[in-house]
């Protein structure tokens, strides 16, 4: 079975068990425009996705079609938006925009959410949203790094699911 499917099967069963009555789902944005090869960003305000991009916010669609989420939140930035978008239009679901540095009203506003919730951050916004979620150990992800999905059930003990997509 493709990585995908596996990954979409793992998330769809683990959000539709009764007590994943709530849960939140965590990715960085896709590629940007800005990123040469293996090579570091160059300083664009605000880059849009990269044609790699455009097809990681695809598969990352496609995956999730099915995953029951109710509610969208990206920051200000193009990317985040860009990544959330064809996940957006599948599921007629229009994104909320929270702010990059915003940390505290996302993490307020994803307790008191109902339901499944996508969360499309960025590197340095990602792991505090999830320690703030969770118990777990912080996480960090690397400026290279676009293929984190995190899984966080909400409840009693939340704990952090890492895939990568």
């Amino acid at each position: 079975m493709p990585s995908r499917v596996w990954i979409a099967t793992v998330v769809t069963i683990c959000i539709a068990s009764p007590s994943f009555a709530q849960s939140v789902i965590l990715v960085r944005h896709a590629e940007r425009a800005d990123t040469a090869a293996g090579g570091p960003p160059t300083m664009a305000a605000d880059p849009d996705l990269s044609e790699a991009g455009r097809e990681r916010a695809r598969r990352l669609a496609d995956m999730l079609k099915d995953s029951g989420i109710t509610a969208i939140y990206v920051t200000e930035f193009a990317r985040t938006r860009q990544t959330a978008a064809p996940l957006a239009v599948a599921l007629g679901v229009t994104p909320t925009v929270i702010r990059a540095a915003d940390t505290a009203v996302l993490v307020q506003r994803l307790r008191a959410a109902t339901g499944h919730v996508l969360v499309v951050g960025h590197s340095n916004t990602v792991p505090d949203v999830a320690a703030a979620l969770t118990s777990s150990a912080p996480i960090t992800m690397e400026d290279d790094e676009y293929d984190n999905l995190l899984v966080v059930p909400l409840g009693r003990s939340p704990r952090l699911l890492r895939l990568r997509y």
